[in-house]
């Protein structure tokens, strides 16, 4: 019985399958949530994906985020539900079937059939649903899918028509003539969330035109950027508080605002007349076009409005009420007629002329022509401006004014504002910031779709215009109470709730109006619908609402994030979420969106499938943190896969393979222990190294709780990276590695033995929400295969999470510690700076340290600050300024600009600073000096620091640590360093032969006179090291096998074999 080293063939992909069969073969996941059944709840919401597309890399960073926290506090000891959704409705759906029946408009999908199109719609919303099971079941995302909620099922659905019924019972349901954003391609008009979503930045023709005055001999110099509405135009507006001048240009007098004068023409011109733009109100114009002059005595007419902007343009606009709010609201307040020369789709009506027929856009440059031609258009250029876009099909949309169902969200404004202020947003800039503007400037929620695949507005009118009665259908009782001839089988959406009829009071029939409402409604109210509250699960509901937890990417927040808070608003005045972590998206290396046609997208199955799941989650979550942009570079991963997972797996790997060589799993279970128990009856008493390992895991394990249970993931994570690779692997167990080497059930072997197993599990309890299957791994394989023999768990998933044992943390230990590792990095650094191996030995180094931590604490580690810099000698110094002096230079091309004529008096002072003085300059990154008369402060960058060294010396600083190296190389020196150049070339080769660490070997090495000295004296610690019984070594001779090695400049070849057990030399 042995532990598995990890080591033949391991990859992460391979290991994680074998855990994905684990778990399946134990139903690991229900497991674990039965054992929860009865704990305090911690609830989640799955935002609903749509399961007709194919997820990509960025749903793979939401459902690693959502599976880390509900993971973690499982292992807290909640009992976490999650139950997973699938969008079903809505546009995305319906394009998708679109392209699959070739249907381009409205039109055809009604020459088709609704109830044809609606089942193929049907049919379609689960296209990917295979693919979206297999990566959620890959990168391990634990959630419920054979319990999911659908918003396509009549369940779903009646709880949706409850929350509208009761919203029109209480009057914030009503239908309004209003200017709405309407895609043309889709045929139907956006809430503003939804345009929120859809912004690009396009190039528009943006146009002036004169407009002949009705009235006197001048022509009014009008801007606009959307050419295709001038067919319906109503009127002009000016700014009532604004000055106008009339000025001539080319022989002809125009009208415009004084402001934009130089703007317009490059040039002032003088003013023949002015005018404050309320004196214009009721002139009369002659319109650009004649499609509408019937109606003259209504419009053609100039009104003024406080929304007509100085900043671009003529000062004067154009209004056409049937396109854009401000258009309709000024339009309303001067009885203006709506002229609409387009059908919703963008094409021109008859009534447009030689226009009929065309699309907006491709009509603009005829309509251009057509003005220059009649003398009309003073100039066009292109404006380069955001414009909303249809979210779902990419389409620019359009503002046109229609009648629409509508939620008056404006009424609850003060409440959205406090509920949203009282959830933890993370970030908190997203509450402060793009929330909260998007809040305070709320607009009732525009409810109804023209479209054909989505949950019906349950919304019934009387046939009788004179009756005129409303009704909202709340329940599938009602429908069946109300109605007339309703099947026995219901369907509540298109073509069957068209077809169903209710009685009215007045003796008339009752249709239903043909919208169907806004997906964002449906998603918002699966805190209720899911249940299929109230009709059933009330007790369900009332534990599991609201959410403790949700999470989705930033372009939710006016998406998901709303329609949530405003329908848990509207129904019980509280948001249904409590906390949010935002995401942001995913981009390529180069910081690029990803899309198909610039082939930047990364595949996140092939990429799951070559490095591992593992690691995608731990770099999405610790490149930076979620709420910031992710670049996600392939070369970045494989970084995490080196530094993080092999030295994990590496450093479990060292346990149990000395481990297995003192067979301590085989002999705990022959004793009838555990591991542990087995291991803590043989220790020792703990070394200080012990007790700091331990310590710093504590202290770890306390940090990271508090920022999981901030929802700050990205700090947590790094730290448990930072533990593992520089604390745990790069110190504890290479400064301990000898005491593995000791022979039989030594108390200090075994010691080391306990604290690297109980510091190997704890971190394998502290990674599983992130990392969930080489925790798996690594905590089964520690606990062997009798653990529930002892009553562990089947899974590292079924464990608790590690709390800090405060009283195991020495806060002194730690602090003495950290500065011995600050004292070697800085080690480190003065070598590789004087370009000295650290296996060169040298003679001496010099320390001073913060004063305090008493010197005395710091020199208890000398032994090992001299291994691990390989020096003979440490002491202390008080002052090491003696080794180095700096001076400084005024970088005159850096600073002249800010110092003008005084940059050679800073001169003359920047040379004239002290060493100690530059010293702080080039530690704190800035100095202030007196230059003729004034304080001036200088950057690092603005002056250069020269540091100088005493020879035989490299000395770095860090902190108030200062460390000098001696760099002076003796004979003995020298020869040393062959030496263990020697030892490790040997083990290199011991390594990349596979013999096992217990192998015995024979060497013989064929080198130069140089070398054999060193053989000579240090022949004994060769041996020793690599375990060689024989040692032949000549001098200029060439072994028959062997590889040949440079030994610090001196040419060598070296052979190795393995002797049989047993053979001495």
């Amino acid at each position: 019985m042995k532990f598995d080293s990890l080591k033949d063939n391991f990859t992460i992909p391979a290991a994680e399958e074998k855990i994905l069969r684990f778990w399946d073969e134990n139903d690991v996941f229900h497991k674990a949530q039965k054992a929860h059944h009865d704990r305090p709840h911690f609830v989640f919401y799955e935002g609903p994906p749509t399961a007709n597309g194919r997820p990509g890399i960025h749903h793979v960073i939401a459902r690693t985020v959502k599976d880390l926290v509900c993971r973690y506090k499982h292992m807290q000891g909640f009992r976490v539900d999650r139950k997973a959704g699938w969008d079903t409705h809505g546009l995305p759906v319906e394009i998708e079937v679109e392209k699959q029946l070739r249907l381009e408009t409205k039109s055809q999908v009604l020459e088709y059939g609704i109830g044809n199109f609606n089942a193929k719609c049907r049919e379609s919303v689960f296209t990917f649903l295979d693919q979206w099971n297999e990566i959620t079941r890959r990168i391990g995302y634990w959630i419920d899918l054979d319990d999911a909620y659908v918003t396509l099922t009549n369940e779903y659905i009646e709880t949706v028509w409850w929350i509208l019924k009761t919203f029109y019972d209480r009057d914030l349901l009503y239908k309004g003539y209003k200017t709405v954003p309407f895609c043309p391609r889709c045929g139907t008009g956006l809430s503003s969330h939804e345009v929120a979503q859809g912004y690009q930045l396009v190039k528009d023709p943006s146009i002036y035109v004169k407009v002949p005055a009705a009235d006197e001999d001048f022509k009014y110099l009008v801007w606009t950027t959307t050419p295709w509405t001038l067919p319906s135009n109503a009127a002009l507006c000016l700014h009532p508080e604004a000055t106008y001048v009339l000025v001539e240009h080319e022989g002809e007098k125009l009208v415009l605002a004084e402001a934009l004068v130089p703007r317009v023409f490059g040039e002032d011109k003088p003013a023949l007349k002015k005018w404050r733009g309320s004196e214009f109100l009721g002139r009369r114009y002659r319109p650009l076009f004649d499609f509408y002059t019937d109606q003259a005595d209504t419009a053609f007419v100039v009104i003024t409005g406080g929304f007509v902007t100085l900043e671009d343009g003529t000062g004067i606009v154009h209004i056409a009420p049937g396109f854009g709010q401000d258009d309709y609201e000024v339009g309303l307040q001067h009885g203006l007629p709506v002229f609409q020369a387009i059908e919703p789709n963008g094409i021109f009506k008859a009534v447009a002329g030689k226009y009929a027929g065309k699309f907006i856009k491709d009509a603009d440059p005829e309509i251009i022509r057509d003005l220059k031609a009649t003398g009309a258009l003073y100039k066009k250029e292109q404006y380069e401006h955001n414009y909303p876009f249809c979210w779902r099909c990419d389409s620019a949309l359009i503002y046109i004014a229609r009648q629409s169902w509508y939620i008056r969200t404006t009424q609850f404004k003060e409440q959205l504002i406090r509920n949203s202020n009282a959830i933890n947003w993370q970030p908190d800039e997203i509450r402060t910031g793009r929330m909260l503007n998007w809040l305070e400037n709320n607009v009732d929620w525009a409810l109804s779709r023209e479209r054909f695949w989505g949950t019906p507005l349950p919304i019934w009118v009387c046939d009788d215009e004179k009756c005129g009665r409303i009704t909202a259908v709340g329940s599938i009782a009602q429908l069946r109470q109300e109605g007339i001839d309703v099947p026995a089988e219901v369907d509540l959406h298109k073509p069957m709730m068209d077809e169903v009829k209710l009685r009215c009071a007045c003796g008339q029939t009752m249709t239903r109006v043909p919208e169907v409402i806004d997906v964002w409604f449906d998603s918002g109210a699966m805190p209720y619908a899911q249940w299929h509250y109230p009709f059933e699960n009330r007790e369900e509901f009332a534990i599991k609402f609201p959410a403790e937890f949700i999470s989705e990417a930033v372009d939710q927040t006016r998406g998901w994030f709303y329609s949530l808070l405003a329908i848990g608003t509207m129904l019980f005045d509280q948001s249904a979420f409590k906390n949010v972590l935002v995401l942001e998206m995913v981009l390529d290396k180069d910081g690029k969106k990803m899309s198909k046609h610039k082939g930047n997208v990364v595949d996140p199955f092939v990429t799951v499938a070559e490095y591992g799941a593992d690691p995608v989650r731990w770099y999405m979550v610790s490149t930076s943190n979620p709420w910031l942009a992710t670049k996600f570079d392939l070369g970045a991963l494989q970084e995490v896969v080196r530094k993080y997972f092999d030295t994990l797996r590496n450093t479990y790997s060292f346990f149990a393979l000395y481990a297995n060589i003192d067979d301590v799993l085989a002999r705990a279970a022959a004793a009838g222990q555990t591991v542990e128990a087995f291991l803590a009856d043989k220790a020792g008493e703990p070394t200080p190294f012990d007790r700091w390992i331990t310590s710093r895991y504590h202290s770890l394990a306390g940090e990271v709780a508090a920022g999981f249970d901030r929802y700050d993931i990205t700090p947590a994570v790094r730290k448990i990276q930072n533990f593992v690779i520089e604390e745990l692997s790069n110190w504890y167990v290479r400064n301990n590695r000898r005491r593995f080497w000791a022979k039989g059930d030594e108390p200090s072997k075994m010691r080391a033995y306990l604290t690297l197993y109980r510091v190997l599990e704890g971190v394998c309890r502290l990674t599983a929400p992130v990392a969930p299957f080489l925790s798996e791994l690594i905590w089964t394989e520690l606990m062997g295969p009798q653990r529930e023999k002892f009553g562990i768990p089947l899974s590292v998933h079924m464990t608790e999470f590690p709390k800090a044992d405060a009283a195991a943390v020495d806060a002194e230990l730690e602090a003495v510690m950290g500065l011995v590792e600050r004292i070697v990095s800085l080690g480190r650094a003065a070598r590789a700076r004087k370009n000295l191996k650290v296996r060169q030995p040298l003679a001496h180094m010099m320390v001073q340290a913060p004063p305090q931590i008493p010197w005395e604490r710091v020199a208890e580690y000398a032994p090992i600050m001299r291994d691990e810099l390989n020096v003979k000698d440490v002491t202390p110094a008080e002052n090491i300024d003696r080794f180095v002096s700096y001076a400084a230079k005024l970088n005159f091309k850096a600073a002249g600009p800010k110092l003008g004529p005084a940059v050679k008096a800073a001169a003359a002072a920047v040379a004239a600073l002290a060493s100690a003085d530059v010293r702080r300059l080039a530690e704190t990154g800035r100095i202030e000096l007196a230059i003729e008369g004034r304080r001036v402060e200088l950057g690092a960058e603005e002056v250069e620091v020269i540091r100088s060294e005493e020879a035989g010396w490299a000395v770095e600083s860090e902190g108030g640590t200062t460390v000098a190296l001696a760099t002076e190389l003796t004979e003995d020196l020298i020869a040393e360093g062959f030496a263990r150049e020697l030892v490790n070339k040997i083990q290199n080769m011991r390594k990349s032969s596979g013999f096992e660490v217990t192998d015995r070997i024979a060497v013989r090495v064929a080198s130069t006179t140089r070398l054999a000295e060193a053989v000579r004296r240090f022949g004994e610690f060769i041996r020793r090291e690599t375990l060689a019984e024989e040692l032949e070594f000549t001098v200029d001779g060439h072994p028959a096998e062997g590889t040949e090695w440079n030994i610090n400049g001196e040419p060598s070849r070296i052979a190795v074999r393995k002797l049989k057990t047993g053979t001495t030399a």
